[in-house]
């Protein structure tokens, strides 16, 4: 092998290992001969020689293949004056390169690396000591000390995930691997998975839980490849007790992580160890995820969180003011404030959430008791933002179909009861669910006065009390105007 070939190979290894890795490892090493299948290499010390043996020489041995060089070992000496001492010899691997790593074949070779770029950086292995770090030392994601059953509001749409995730948390005999949890944004998922490894942690301090990301899931796979240590990697996640991956629709599309969470998964289940998994919507509509992924996912328990119910979000709203009072203890909350955005703010939790912080903080801020006139003014583009999901005209198509008759009936002058009805029904729902004015809303209604709208709004209010039917009709069309 000539020196020009050495000049080829370490111009492919340099887009391999970046110019960090490159100037510090793999730059000092002189090329010096290869002889019956070993290839020496001086080396300025031994750490260095050890070093690049045990974290490149894979590599090294790989790229000699590619260029056509039959190597199997590598030689690093220290150069001196003195007779050249052996540091260490590296046999070549009977597997191809890609093969050995992970058993992941060529998809590990081609890792999407957009994928890597983008999840790696700020991850560079620039140091020596970042590059030696093994990943044993890599810390699960923070829990957040809020996030426990304690603090968890449970109502129709979530009392089944509640329930499976309680059953989990106690611990005993794994009665459903995995537990998948789904859910839009902002309805619970994360704060189930936070309770669950608080629980499981008190119950059972000796287990070993881990929970993370997709993302840094992905992260550390791509991190354990550049820096050949796939093994540390598989035995960092082979070896716990409880493997709990939040968001897990983010590895969709990635071949290669996906694999190797498909083993990662494989093995735990087979050693009977609890696997725990939220994602966005059910496994199998995540786009791109791998058809055996998917019927592993489904093979457990899968459960949804639905969107959150008037009740539930109420429910929310009262126990967040409890919290924030103790941080406020001088603000009072007016009647009715929390009803209104419980009915306004009802597609995200964290929305409502956020809503109530700043509300209680703006308050105290400038000296006023929180009523609906502050709300307004304070939160004027939240509620506008939840006015465009919910429109007159959408309440008035509603309405109709679930009555059976047209639209322009409820519109027009027709007084009949079987019209009169609904078109009250419709706008009680303007009033609770939109920021229209009543002249607005009377407008709407084939240009009828504010006060008839009124009298209509308190009309349903009084035959919600009174009439069963009617208050079914007003919960069911509210429920799918906010779904």
């Amino acid at each position: 092998m000539t020196e020009e070939k050495w000049g080829q190979l370490r111009t492919r290894l340099l887009k391999t290992v970046g110019q960090n890795n490159f100037t510090t490892w793999i730059e000092p090493l002189e090329f010096n001969s290869v002889d019956d299948g070993v290839a020496v290499f001086h080396v300025p010390t031994n750490f260095m020689g050890n070093y690049v043996s045990q974290n490149f020489s894979d590599l090294i041995l790989h790229e000699f293949s590619l260029s056509g060089v039959s190597v199997q070992r590598l030689a690093f000496r220290v150069a001196a004056n003195s007779p050249a001492r052996p540091v260490r010899q590296v046999e070549q691997p009977s597997e191809p390169f890609a093969e050995m790593q992970a058993g992941t074949g060529q998809k590990q070779q081609n890792l999407d690396e957009a994928s890597a770029r983008s999840v790696a950086s700020g991850a560079s292995l620039s140091s020596k000591a970042t590059a030696a770090a093994p990943m044993e030392t890599l810390q699960a994601a923070p829990l957040d000390p809020r996030f426990t059953f304690d603090n968890f509001v449970v109502g129709k749409p979530n009392e089944l995930a509640h329930a499976a995730a309680r059953r989990v948390a106690e611990g005993g005999p794994v009665t459903f691997n995995p537990l998948v949890l789904y859910g839009g944004v902002g309805l619970g998922k994360t704060h189930l998975m936070h309770a669950i490894a608080w629980e499981i942690s008190a119950q059972n301090p000796g287990l070993n839980v881990l929970y993370l990301s997709a993302e840094q899931f992905m992260y550390r796979f791509v991190q354990a490849l550049r820096e050949r240590k796939m093994m540390d990697f598989k035995h960092l996640f082979r070896s716990v007790d409880v493997l709990m991956v939040d968001d897990v629709q983010f590895i969709a599309g990635k071949d290669s992580t996906q694999e190797e969470f498909f083993h990662t998964f494989n093995a735990l289940v087979d050693q009977n160890k609890q696997i725990i998994i939220s994602a966005d919507r059910a496994p199998g509509e995540i786009k791109d995820l791998e058809d055996r992924v998917k019927s592993r996912l489904q093979c457990g328990l899968v459960v949804d969180l639905h969107p959150t119910d008037y009740e539930l979000r109420l429910g929310i709203l009262q126990t967040k003011v409890q919290l924030q009072q103790k941080t406020y203890p001088d603000l009072q909350i007016a009647d009715g404030v929390l009803e209104f955005l419980a009915h306004r703010i009802s597609t995200n939790v964290r929305v409502l959430e956020g809503a109530l912080t700043r509300l209680f903080a703006f308050a105290s801020l400038v000296g006023r008791e929180i009523d609906m006139d502050l709300t307004q003014d304070c939160l004027a583009d939240v509620l506008r933002a939840s006015e465009r999901k919910i429109t007159v005209e959408e309440i008035q198509r509603k309405v109709s179909e679930y009555y059976n008759i047209r639209m322009s009936d409820i519109i027009g002058p027709k007084r009949l009861r079987s019209y009169a009805r609904p078109r009250q029904v419709a706008m009680y729902l303007c009033k609770k669910l939109t920021s229209r004015s009543l002249p607005e809303i009377g407008r709407r209604f084939g240009g009828r006065d504010h006060t008839t709208v009124m009298h209509g709004v308190r009309r349903i209010e009084e035959l919600k009390s009174t009439d069963g039917q009617i208050a079914e009709d007003v919960e069911m069309l509210r429920r799918s105007l906010e779904s």
